[in-house]
């Protein structure tokens, strides 16, 4: 079992930014890809980055790309989303993802699900 709680999340203005960690526990935490997601108000879950277990290669939603940042500290345990140049559409609660298959998790298919964190971004 892998357990995963993320911070971070909170209300910021349009253009700002927030660092959203996940900090996961239990099994071999390098084992894991590792990934976001975002679930706003009334909208289906919704991809949002992904990292391999090395950290060596990330993979990014369009509607991100350029503005978030995804990264992993395997020594922490932790895997962290930078978000810069926020929109008002990029409100959502945002939850990490782990999984041994990066695939799995890019799909949404990912064995380990945080509880979720509020982005909330006003205009």
């Amino acid at each position: 079992q892998v357990q995963l709680v993320e911070s971070g999340g909170g209300l910021v203005q349009g253009g700002g930014s927030l660092r959203l960690s996940c900090a996961a526990s239990g099994r071999t935490f390098s084992n894991y890809a590792m990934g976001w997601f975002r679930q706003a108000p009334g909208k289906e879950r919704e991809y949002v980055t992904a990292i391999t277990w090395t950290g060596d290669n990330t993979y990014y939603a369009d509607s991100v790309k350029g503005r978030f940042t995804i990264s992993r500290d395997n020594a922490k345990n932790t895997v962290y989303l930078q978000m810069n140049s926020l929109k008002p559409e990029d409100t959502a609660v945002y939850y990490c993802a782990a999984d041994e298959i990066l695939l799995s998790v890019m799909r949404g298919t990912a064995d380990y699900w945080g509880q979720g964190t509020q982005v909330t971004v006003s205009s």
